[in-house]
């Protein structure tokens, strides 16, 4: 009879969990993933979804298909409400019932959500854009904005559809509220009769002070002025002190917004809560630097979920890059582990490739060190390094194809609306 091979269960099949499974194809173990989805989400690229540029099935693609070839894996389209980690077992949720299954090993990358610093009732307001769903929600709200203003008949009510505010000034931030200006300048001229888009009022709002945070002060500062060309409203410094679904309110003043965009925060995934594990102020989990959890060497937590510092003190950021080599490291210890290697093993290095974020048509900042750059360079390197990191071919060339177009004739492929007022857009 054949041995019984270790089984490592994945919980979430985004960058980390996906990269760790494809680094275990040739390992002698049996892989199950779980993720509440049947696909694999390019999240960098979830705004162009939202703004209408690309999309659902441009970036995702099945999880099944991608790991069709990789016979040692098993894909389960489930929702793991719990972690029993002194039963080593998960617990998942499905129509007809929980169910428990057993693991030898356990990655849990199960990323992250909403965080709304305790005004949760924000929340139906402002929404934000983790998901295919949000975004698809998104860009029917968006869109809904022009229509409304276009059959509004108070000039009052006209001007707050078309005032739009994006809260957070960070990638996902600047990202949206450059690519909304676009839409109202360019792609949607001519096309209405009783309102301009071009009137649109755009408002990224920042608590710090200055966009881009993360990146250096000098590409930051090019990123304001990138922005303020393109027509956005920048606001630094102060916070939002209330969002209703007429507005928001901002150093004592309130403000007719109909469309409010949360980009501003993040808040684990609440598995982290279910092992017993210190945890940070987001809600990650504080892993030891092989990336297994305190008590259990069996446990690791990767990408979003996972908070663990560089050897110069400063936290591996929430990014592609850094989940996607997370990902590889705990397929090595769980290697490792197979071969009888005992405690903990070799520390996680985050390798650092730099920051990018694209403001709008030929308008991006990348920092890569040593070296900075911005305008339309850095446009064309964030452009081609998108496209490389994508996965199939079909998506790269349906995004390519794209692109190209808006980039000749600014408009914009998915602008499309779709359901009542109480559904949301579907693809």
């Amino acid at each position: 009879m054949a041995p019984i091979l270790p089984h490592v269960v994945i919980v979430g099949g985004g960058f980390a969990g996906l990269w760790a499974a494809r680094a275990l194809r040739r390992a002698p173990v049996r892989i199950t993933l779980v993720d509440r989805g049947n696909h694999h989400l390019f999240q960098p690229l979830l705004y162009q979804v939202a703004t209408a540029g690309l999309s659902a099935p441009d970036i995702a693609a099945p999880l099944r298909q991608i790991l069709r070839r990789q016979h040692n894996v098993v894909v389960q389209m489930a929702t793991v409400s719990r972690v029993h980690a002194d039963a080593r077992e998960i617990e998942l949720d499905h129509a007809d019932g929980p169910r428990r299954l057993r693991y030898d090993y356990l990655l849990l990358a199960s990323g992250a959500g909403h965080a709304y610093f305790g005004h949760d009732e924000w929340a139906a307001h402002a929404p934000g854009l983790k998901t295919l769903d949000d975004a698809l929600d998104l860009r029917r709200k968006l869109l809904l904005a022009f229509e409304r203003a276009e059959a509004a008949t108070d000039p009052d009510d006209r001007d707050a559809w078309l005032s739009f505010a994006i809260i957070g000034g960070g990638p996902t931030g600047v990202e949206l509220a450059g690519t909304l200006a676009e839409i109202a300048r360019h792609t949607l001229g001519g096309e209405f009769r009783n309102i301009d888009p071009a009137r649109a009022r755009v408002r990224l709002i920042e608590a710090g002070p200055r966009v881009l945070s993360s990146f250096p002060e000098d590409l930051s500062d090019k990123a304001r002025l990138q922005l303020e060309k393109l027509g956005v409203e920048v606001q630094t410094g102060a916070a939002v002190d209330e969002i209703t679904g007429e507005g928001f309110r901002r150093d004592g003043t309130f403000v007719r917004a109909r469309t409010i965009v949360w980009a501003a925060g993040v808040s684990a995934s609440p598995l982290g809560r279910c092992l017993d594990a210190p945890l940070d102020r987001a809600g990650r989990v504080r892993v030891r630097p092989d990336l297994s959890v305190p008590g259990h060497p069996e446990v690791f937590v990767a990408g979003d979920l996972a908070a663990i510092d560089r050897a110069d003190g400063r936290p591996v950021p929430g990014v592609a890059p850094a989940a996607k080599q997370m990902g590889r490291h705990v397929a090595r210890m769980i290697r490792a582990r197979i071969r009888g290697q005992p405690g903990e093993g070799a520390p996680f290095r985050y390798r650092d490739f730099g920051n990018l974020a694209t403001i709008g048509r030929m308008a991006a900042v990348v920092d890569l060190g040593a070296w900075r750059f911005s305008g339309m360079l850095a446009w064309w390197f964030w452009l081609v390094a998108h496209l490389f990191f994508l996965i199939g071919f079909r998506n790269r060339s349906v995004v390519l194809l794209n692109w190209s177009v808006a980039y000749w004739t600014h408009q914009r492929a998915a602008r499309i609306i779709l359901g009542g007022d109480d559904r949301s857009d579907t693809q």
